[in-house]
């Protein structure tokens, strides 16, 4: 009884955490979307440069930390130690803040120059403001977490996300408007970013005002700190490694492209256009990363129990979950990725160096629940290095392919980098904990599935994008094309999914969304009759 309530608040959390993470995602989009159409391919460079050096700071510390602070925090009932543990959090995370909006403002310039663009300095000096407010976003959120209460934390990402969609929109529109340059309408980019997470703050103020009242108890002020520093980065990890693949393609990319003999302008919109495939790529992998964040404690509590046993379903759910949807995002969003380009960015330029990027969305969506997994039974270190070495690989591949192949260089990089880490994970993982995490059958129809999608999907955009939508205005029958493809996409991949029973009733029941999933499938399998 005990493990099925542990199972149903894991379940709830996860379905609060998802329901937030998709209207985030789906805000991101919003933004992300008008923007480029606002300012163009080398305006989405100038933003996408200096983002990764932003969002690094903002993943560590709102997440890793949160979810250090929040491991601290479990079970701890005597009175003051949790307050006294938040308050050296907050005090420890405060320095490091003030350490880094300082090497960041000061160095602003140099880091630019490194990029081969000095004037993307003012843009990194405005998102160092950012790590001043992560200090109370991230003690904020770990407590609730620690409690169990997702819905301050799912409400305040929610708020940080439309506040910060609104001032880039408005911002940038009022910047493109008035006839400032695109570095001016960057920069407003960047600022949107700092309101937002102080807009996360302080809602996540108003459902804690008595969080630091009351005594604070005696506690290991090093113990503290060095748990926080080793779980921080060890459990972000795997969410940082996206945004450092991302740091290297901003400072190889473009000053490879001009080493290559094109000219500043051309550059910058390349770049652009292949920063496309990043939103996308997130869109991809929204599921595997809401399950990761979610399976982190719980599988920690579990391994305690029965020699760690009673972590085992909800690591192959998890696991399986993430496989099922991460390839059928890969393969579908590769399938209709030209119709989505235009769609979404007005032309269909860089399509073939978008559908190689965004197989990386396969490759996260192992990467991410397998980390998890394995940061919740203790195993740290080795997977950090297995992602280290996957950026180590990605380094070297941007450097021997980006010069061949130009942005299609880079994305093949970026797989070869991310199906390094896989295969590490995965052996390591298989060695430190040798359980079947799905069977042989379970792949084989996930690739039938996937298959079938394709054979319907490649003949329909064919016909579509000739014949049928052909005399409509190309955004529009690109719009039509993709929407229709998504439709037939899903219904052929969940057919066939509920069809071969690879997940039980039961198993569905225990996803976010997924009784309809669990009805449909006693259907299909009831009408043999």
């Amino acid at each position: 009884m005990a493990q099925q309530g542990d199972m149903k608040t894991f379940m709830k959390g996860a379905s609060i955490l998802t329901i937030s993470a998709i209207i985030v995602k789906l805000l991101s989009a919003v933004y992300r979307v008008p923007f480029q159409n606002l300012v163009g391919d080398k305006g989405f460079y100038i933003y996408q440069q200096v983002y990764p050096f932003v969002g690094i700071f903002i993943v560590w510390t709102s997440y890793g930390f949160a979810v250090a602070v929040s491991k601290l925090l479990a079970g701890r009932t005597k009175a003051g130690e949790a307050k006294a543990m938040m308050r050296v959090a907050f005090l420890y995370l405060l320095i490091l803040s003030l350490l880094f909006f300082v090497v960041l403002t000061v160095f602003a310039p140099f880091f630019a120059r490194l990029m081969g663009d000095p004037s993307l300095a003012p843009l990194l000096r405005a998102g160092a403001y950012i790590v001043l407010v992560m200090p109370a976003l991230a003690v904020l959120k770990g407590s609730f977490q620690s409690e169990g209460q997702m819905t301050p934390v799912a409400v305040s990402g929610v708020g940080e996300q439309a506040f910060r969609v609104a001032v880039i929109l408005i911002g940038t529109w009022l910047a493109v408007r008035t006839g400032a340059s695109l570095y001016t309408a960057g920069e407003v980019a960047i600022w949107g970013t700092v309101v937002g997470e102080v807009a996360g703050v302080a809602i996540l103020a108003l459902y804690s005002r008595n969080a630091f009242k009351g005594p604070f108890a005696k506690v290991d002020t090093w113990r503290i700190v060095k748990e926080l520093t080793v779980v921080s980065v060890s459990v972000s990890a795997s969410s940082l490694i996206l945004l450092l693949f991302q740091i290297v393609d901003s400072f190889t990319i473009y000053n490879i492209l001009l080493s290559s003999g094109f000219v500043a302008d051309r550059a910058m919109e390349m770049k652009g256009v292949y920063d496309r495939g990043q939103p996308l790529v997130q869109m991809g992998i929204l599921i595997a990363s809401t399950l990761a964040l979610a399976i982190v404690p719980l599988i920690a509590r579990h391994t305690t129990k029965q020699g760690g046993r009673g972590a085992g379903p909800f690591v192959r759910l998890t696991f399986r979950i993430a496989v099922l949807f991460g390839g059928a995002a890969a393969v579908g969003l590769a399938l209709i990725l030209p119709f989505v380009n235009e769609m979404l960015f007005e032309t269909r330029k860089g399509s073939l160096a978008l559908i190689i990027f965004l197989f990386q969305v396969f490759w996260l969506s192992l990467i991410l629940p397998l980390t998890a997994i394995l940061q919740g039974i203790g195993k740290v270190k080795i997977p950090t290095l297995f992602l280290l070495g996957g950026l180590g690989v990605k380094i070297v591949a941007n450097l021997l392919l980006v010069p061949l192949w130009n942005v299609t260089g880079a994305a093949i990089a970026g797989n070869i980098g991310f199906a390094a880490i896989s295969l590490g994970l995965v052996l390591y993982f298989k060695r430190v904990w040798p359980i079947q995490l799905a069977p042989r059958r379970f792949y084989g129809w996930v690739l039938v599935a996937a298959a079938l999608m394709a054979a319907v999907l490649l003949p329909w955009t064919l016909v579509a994008d000739g014949t049928l939508f052909d005399q409509l205005p190309s955004r529009i029958g690109a719009t039509l094309i993709a929407f229709t493809s998504v439709i037939a996409g899903a219904v052929v991949f969940l057919f066939i999914i509920l069809k071969s029973r690879i997940m039980t009733e039961k198993e569905w029941y225990l996803l976010p969304f997924g009784k309809r999933l669990a009805i449909l499938q006693l259907r299909l399998h009831n009408r043999k009759r």
